[in-house]
């Protein structure tokens, strides 16, 4: 949970599969064509995140022909309505299926990211406000590290 404990959240922007995904397309009034049935489709089946041309190349690969501007476009305009998240980051964007706030995981050796779900203690959270004068309403944190699991 990122949202404070005692916050109000918007159950409306509740995603909870890809079926709920086109439902919230549908009701941002947007067109769920073809192209952009195939780049949610995928971030839902990989749920990790991709850059434009991972998901090009991973949709030809799959026999889902689409092309780049296809891609790019569809990519805009899903995170421009918030219905997917974008990274930008040092090397390029990065798209994932989960638009609601959340924390991520970036491994040091691999680059690889992973979505989690943190919350943080109230304690903390009541310190912070109390130092820097701002009422918390929800928060993301992003964690660097290295696996300690034996490869």
């Amino acid at each position: 949970m990122l949202g404070r404990p005692d916050s109000k959240t918007d159950s409306s922007s509740t995603v909870r599969g890809l079926q709920d995904v086109f439902e919230r397309c549908r009701h941002l009034g947007m067109r769920l064509s073809r192209q952009r049935r195939m780049v949610l489709e995928l971030l839902w089946t990989d749920q990790t995140h991709l850059s434009a041309r991972d998901i090009f190349e991973k949709l030809n690969a799959r026999g889902r022909s689409i092309g780049h501007t296809s891609v790019y476009q569809n990519l805009e305009a899903l995170q421009s309505a918030g219905v997917i998240e974008c990274l930008d980051r040092a090397n390029g964007r990065l798209y994932g299926y989960r638009s609601a706030p959340h924390s991520h995981l970036t491994c040091l050796d691999t680059g690889d990211i992973q979505d989690i779900d943190i919350e943080l203690p109230t304690q903390l959270l009541n310190e912070i406000e109390a130092q820097t004068g701002f009422k918390i309403e929800s928060y993301t944190l992003q964690l660097n590290g290295r696996s300690t699991l034996e490869k």
